[in-house]
């Protein structure tokens, strides 16, 4: 596999996960297409033409200093400088790949919010209610990413010559599903059940060992779950604290999610919503496993570094 070949596998892999279908995620796709083909030529030579066949902008090749089969990679949940040195380090690295954005991937980070609202929706949350308060926060997080030193990582992979890519929201995608299927297929009645499913998982056995491991943060152990949603997987970063209220009135009685602030954590004690934190760098970790699982099954070597837990379920 080249390069190119494992963003399109990790692109078809998140399509495959998404919460909106792949036909949904098709047609999301097609219409950015037809609103490229309307725009006047000016507006067309500043549209970004990666986000023409790839959903998640949040995800993508930054720096491909030799385009040639990969064999080694090295992998990591945040990739910066220091990691890029360590791949020049341990040399036989062809290919670094890190989960949370960089590069132009971070200065699109707001671009995948979206797929929030239609998470929400399948849980029940009336698509125009959930769109409308997403609209407000999507435009808070490409305001808070404005700033930051989009480029810093991505520069020292050019200067070191060392190919760099990342792969955020499909991954995402991969741990909800998988979360998703477990907890419907187990369907735990109290909170306590639910923490003990996520317990047996092998990232969050190893995220216990350093203190991280799945918590209630809202409710209590004999609380029972109502509606279960995995709704704070995947969609970039946290949501609306405003939709936790909106989530009650559709029935959802419990969310399972990777982090969460204060702000969203008196929101969801208002709506008396339990919250279960599942784990922010552990459900990273699952959801990157599962995509190079895949690669592996190609033979290439994985290095994990940089806070992956890896755990291999490819045999």
């Amino acid at each position: 596999m080249k390069i190119q070949d494992i963003q399109n596998l990790a692109i078809k892999m998140g399509m495959e996960a998404d919460f909106r279908g792949k036909d949904g995620v098709q047609k999301l796709l097609d219409n950015k297409k037809k609103k490229f083909g309307n725009l006047p030529e000016k507006e067309k030579q500043e549209f970004d033409k990666d986000a023409l066949e790839n959903p998640y902008l949040d995800s993508g090749i930054y720096n491909i200093s030799e385009d040639k089969e990969i064999k080694k990679v090295l992998v990591g949940i945040d990739i910066s400088p220091a990691e890029i040195l360590m791949a020049k380090e341990l040399g036989e690295i062809d290919l670094v790949i890190a989960h949370h954005p960089v590069g132009k991937g971070l200065a699109q980070l707001a671009d995948v919010m979206e797929l929030q609202a239609d998470v929400c929706n399948y849980y029940g949350v009336p698509i125009n209610v959930a769109e409308g308060l997403m609209r407000e926060r999507i435009s808070e997080v490409a305001r808070g990413v404005n700033s930051s030193n989009h480029q810093r990582t991505v520069d020292a992979a050019k200067l070191m010559k060392v190919n760099l890519m990342n792969s955020h929201t499909p991954c995402d995608n991969l741990a909800a599903k998988f979360l998703k299927d477990l907890v419907e297929e187990k369907k735990p009645e109290t909170i306590g059940e639910l923490i003990n499913i996520l317990k047996e998982i092998p990232e969050y056995k190893e995220a216990m060992k350093i203190g991280v491991g799945p918590k209630i943060f809202v409710g209590a152990p004999e609380n029972r779950c109502g509606k279960i949603a995995l709704s704070e997987i995947t969609g970039g970063t946290e949501g609306s604290p405003k939709l936790y209220e909106k989530m009650a009135q559709a029935g959802v009685g419990t969310v399972v999610g990777m982090h969460i602030s204060e702000e969203h954590k008196k929101e969801a004690e208002l709506a008396h919503v339990n919250i279960v934190i599942a784990g922010h760098i552990s459900s990273d970790s699952l959801g990157v496993n599962l995509f190079l699982d895949e690669l592996e099954k190609q033979g290439i070597e994985i290095v994990p570094c940089s806070g992956l837990i890896r755990v291999s379920r490819a045999s």
